[in-house]
């Protein structure tokens, strides 16, 4: 297993590089929830999310317009920890608002895994699907708190017989930048 700073340092300088960067975020998610979209993969634990969201696409307006960002997410304890980038739209111009967005990740979580029950629940490919939803609530013009449920899996693409998937649930926190 890869060790908290060697996923969050590439986050970070990420973070530092782009002029036309929107948004930083930050969260602490629990990991592992269980919901009617996963199976148990016996992980739990806390993940520490830190992101960067740029500013809307305009040439993608036929499609909302999505705002770009990269995450990098880190499991405290040592288990499945990823990194990767997506597509997110926010809803709702008042104080509160919907943030939906998909994403592909790349993860350090273990390619072989049986429970007790000899059922595999290895995440079947290393790169995955990351569909998130946040509900929203803008503090102030820069800054603005969400409750977030982030979800990996590879949707049964790679192995049409096992897709544990794993979801995480918690709060981010979002300053914009510019």
């Amino acid at each position: 297993m890869r060790t908290a700073a060697s996923w969050l340092l590439p986050g970070l300088a990420l973070i530092a590089v782009p002029a036309s960067a929107q948004e930083v975020f930050g969260g602490v998610l629990a990991h592992g929830v269980d919901t009617p979209f996963t199976f148990d993969t016996d992980e739990g634990g806390v993940d520490l999310q830190l992101g960067y969201r740029f500013g809307r696409i305009s040439a993608l307006g036929f499609m909302g317009a999505p705002a770009p960002y990269v995450i990098s997410s880190v499991h405290t304890g040592g288990e499945t920890s990823f990194v990767g980038a997506g597509l997110s739209w926010t809803v709702g111009k008042g104080p509160v608002y919907l943030r939906p967005g998909i994403g592909l990740i790349v993860h350090d979580g273990p390619k072989l895994r049986i429970n007790a029950q000899r059922v595999h629940t290895e995440l079947g490919s290393r790169v995955l699907f990351e569909p998130e939803l946040g509900l929203g609530y803008r503090i102030s013009e820069r800054f603005s708190l969400e409750v977030q449920w982030t979800h990996i899996s590879h949707a049964r693409l790679f192995n049409a017989r096992q897709n544990p998937g794993i979801d995480m649930i918690g709060l981010r926190a979002n300053w914009r930048v510019r």
